[in-house]
């Protein structure tokens, strides 16, 4: 899995010494695990994930408090409305709008736990986006 791993991101991680490099490593690896058409990039100062068009985001180097994904249909408002169409059994969504939602780790541990709904909702997420 670390061979799809986009170095531009290893190296924007590496230079900001990411406190939570283990999670985010995790959760780059879960995400590309998903779907081969997923590609990882830099957008926004922090590893992003795309399809056709940017559909997630991990927290940034600053604020980092806990591991975090932003899921998206992309940096414009396009009308899409996802919310209460992502089926989350377990409760990782909080929803920002209708399109834009938020999934926060506790910690290596709960990543490895919700790794199976985690994939569920990246990939009913990027069939809708």
């Amino acid at each position: 899995m670390a061979a799809r791993f986009d170095p531009a991101v290893n190296v924007l991680l590496d230079a900001h010494d990411h406190p939570l490099r283990k999670e985010i490593d995790a959760l780059r690896a879960l995400i590309l695990g998903v779907d081969p058409a997923i590609e990882e990039g830099v957008k926004w100062n922090t590893a992003s994930f795309r399809t056709t068009g940017w559909f997630a985001t991990l927290n940034g180097p600053r604020h980092v408090k806990q591991p975090m994904i932003i899921l998206h249909a992309g940096a414009r408002a396009k009308g899409i409305v996802l919310k209460d169409r992502i089926p989350d059994p377990v409760g990782l969504l909080t929803w920002m709008g209708n399109d834009r939602a938020q999934v926060v780790f506790k910690d290596a541990a709960h990543i490895q736990a919700e790794q199976h709904a985690l994939r569920a909702i990246v990939s009913a997420w990027i069939e809708l986006v």
